[in-house]
């Protein structure tokens, strides 16, 4: 199966531990966790091959054995999928090199790579066109944020072609721009192969800065659709109710855009209340009076009547007691939340948790 050039393949970074998403990737890999009724994997796929791309490697690592009973040899998206577990952790460099034996294009080919964690509009087809148009090495998509110190800035001159790496700025004079690093990439096939193999690399930390060393050709897109970084609970929420809205494109949304996505096999009361981009999973239940408002209730899970729930995940098969109130809260897989318990601010309650009726006013996350 050899590819042409009109038709780029791809990588998909999924190995990541998730750990600040905890209590969600306890039993979940963080691409699995379901964003909008689907793992959120299945959106970043489906852009992917709505771009043009039909042969995605999964490079995998924790709880790598779920993704492929879940998607095949992804026939069902019309892609071909292969999929690649380190053993050890090998960094976002190691890892796309570990994949480099199952890519088929030539040396001079583009290759995408995505991050498995990032949820964006990026106009991928305008990444790949601006990589083989400037002849770059690696092509880098950047966005602009407001405060960019939380991130890796990554100038250019007036040609969008990179300058240098520099690590998350400490000082105001240190921010010379507010270009990040946005997690998408096309890499000439032979840059993936100039990666040194069985060892951890930051492709971050290591080979981008390298490259630049070398006097390779890194250029910048700079894409300022929607984007945003699922690494917290409530990155996570906000992101699951922006696809439902429609603020964050993708083909795979199982439904209209709109207020409330409500799966087929949802019981919800006449009388409930779902604003905000809410999601309803398979099984769940909403019971009379509730308000559930831009946030998200898996599969099987159940908010008894008259509970309050913003800006919150209730986990699959957990149960949120009468009157109880949710904001900003992350309530893990089969716990049960007791009535009338208020938890704020972060709080989250782990896996199989019973929390007893009335027993929590308020409580934030340490």
């Amino acid at each position: 199966m050899t590819k042409t050039s009109s038709s780029p393949e791809a990588i998909l970074l999924v190995g990541g531990k998730g750990t600040r998403l905890r209590p969600l990737t306890m039993n979940t890999p963080k691409p699995m966790v379901p964003a909008a009724g689907v793992p959120f994997l299945t959106h970043q796929l489906a852009r992917a091959r709505a771009a043009g791309v039909e042969h995605i490697v999964l490079a995998t690592s924790y709880l790598a054995e779920v993704f492929e009973p879940y998607f095949g040899d992804g026939s069902a998206l019309g892609l071909h999928l292969e999929y690649v577990t380190e053993e050890e952790p090998l960094g976002t460099g190691g890892a796309i090199r570990n994949v480099a034996s199952r890519l088929h294009s030539g040396p001079d080919d583009p290759v995408l790579i995505f991050n498995g964690d990032i949820l964006t509009g990026l106009d991928i087809e305008a990444l790949v066109h601006t990589h083989r148009t400037t002849n770059a090495d690696v092509s880098l998509h950047l966005t602009r944020v407001e405060d960019p110190r939380a991130f890796g800035l990554v100038p250019t001159d007036a040609t969008g072609r990179v300058t240098a790496f520099l690590e998350k700025p400490q000082t105001p004079e240190e921010i010379v721009t507010d270009q990040i690093n946005a997690g998408a990439y096309v890499f000439n096939h032979s840059v993936i192969d100039s990666i040194p193999a069985d060892r951890p690399v930051s492709v971050e930390r290591e080979t981008f800065p390298g490259l630049l060393a070398a006097g390779a050709h890194l250029q910048g897109m700079v894409d300022s659709t929607y984007w945003l970084d699922l690494g917290t609970p409530q990155a996570f929420v906000r992101g699951s109710a922006d696809l439902v809205l429609g603020r964050a494109p993708s083909p795979a949304v199982p439904g209209r855009c709109g207020d409330r996505l409500v799966l087929d096999t949802a019981d919800v009361a006449p009388d409930a209340k779902l604003t905000g981009g809410t999601v309803v999973g398979e099984g769940a239940r909403v019971e009379p009076g509730a308000l559930v408002d831009s946030s998200t209730i898996l599969d099987g899970a159940v908010v008894e009547a008259g509970a309050q729930i913003r800006d919150s995940l209730v986990g699959a098969g957990a149960r949120i007691g009468a009157r109880t109130v949710l904001d900003g809260a992350v309530i893990g897989d089969r716990a049960h939340v007791g009535a009338d318990n208020e938890l704020r601010a972060g709080a989250r309650i782990w896996c199989e948790a019973r929390i007893p009726a009335g027993t929590i006013r308020f409580s934030s996350d340490q």
